[in-house]
């Protein structure tokens, strides 16, 4: 089924419990897949779980993942201290008492309170426990998201689906405008040869020949020809179960390419108008699929 790459999920564990997670994710359209996860630090060591989990059902999207812990269990974590980063902001005291030459009235109390210079994580045995709560919420939030995508992606098809039926309608009617072609040529090349000639005997053969010449230029059926096909490769490609987000973005920038041709050999106004239809229902479908999966 078609998705769009626009969603939210999310959910929450049950109040009362040692742990009370909230899970919430949002996504919009992104060329590939982006996945920010924003956790406590005490449960880092499960964000490539969390990430394989997403990966593995989603193919395209910004994924913004928040998850926030309440923990009512008292001792349930083990301070950690970084020796590295408290060094380095050690050293950076002394370059300030040294360039500046204020007082040195470090101590470890201060460099303590540091950012990131002391955190606490979950023991080793408890976090697998963790997980088994957490793991449930990932997916419900998925799940969540999933069916957003669903719900939005089917509104897209319809529309989309709509507008190339309105495509197909102008493009009859440029067809019936390409079939005029070269009575019109003719008519314009016999009044331009009578201005010029005046009653002077006109070769017909002549004519034929130069309007056959300018036609032959100026015939758009290929253009035609591929733009019908792009059409029912719309329709096709937006029946499938897979990720077309890439692919319809391709189709409409071949339906786009072919529109520009006819447009650049049209030398009437109403086919030039028409074309001009097409290129802009075409730049809002390719809107619309920058949001597609």
């Amino acid at each position: 089924m078609i998705r769009s790459m626009t969603s939210f999920g999310r959910s929450s564990s049950e109040e009362g419990e040692k742990r009370v997670f909230t899970v919430e994710m949002k996504s919009v359209n992104s060329r590939y897949l982006d996945i920010n996860i924003r956790m406590p630090k005490t449960l880092i060591s499960l964000e490539e779980e969390i990430r394989k989990m997403i990966s593995n059902s989603l193919n395209r999207g910004k994924v913004d993942v928040f998850i926030n812990l309440k923990n009512y269990n008292d001792g349930s974590g083990i301070p950690k201290v970084d020796i590295n980063l408290a060094q380095g902001y050690l050293e950076c005291l002394k370059e300030i008492e040294t360039k500046l030459g204020v007082k040195n009235d470090i101590s470890v109390m201060q460099i303590a309170r540091f950012p990131e210079v002391i955190t606490v994580v979950e023991e080793e045995d408890k976090i697998e426990e963790v997980w088994k709560e957490l793991k449930p919420l990932i997916n419900d939030s998925l799940e969540m998201m999933i069916g957003m995508r669903e719900v939005e992606g089917n509104k897209l098809k319809e529309d989309i689906l709509s507008k190339i039926s309105v495509i197909e309608e102008l493009v009859s009617k440029v067809e019936e405008f390409a079939d005029t072609i070269p009575k019109a040529f003719k008519m314009k090349l016999e009044e331009r040869v009578k201005e010029l000639l005046g009653n002077v005997e006109i070769d017909e053969n002549r004519i034929a020949m130069e309007v056959c010449m300018l036609a032959d230029k100026a015939t758009v059926d290929e253009e035609i020809i591929r733009l019908r096909s792009h059409i029912n490769q719309v329709r096709e490609t937006l029946n499938l179960n897979d990720p077309i987000g890439r692919k319809l973005d391709f189709i409409v920038q071949e339906m786009n390419r072919e529109t520009n041709t006819i447009g650049s050999k049209s030398s009437d106004i109403q086919m030039t108008n028409i074309v001009i239809d097409i290129k802009n229902i075409l730049e809002k479908i390719r809107e619309q699929v920058q949001n597609i999966e």
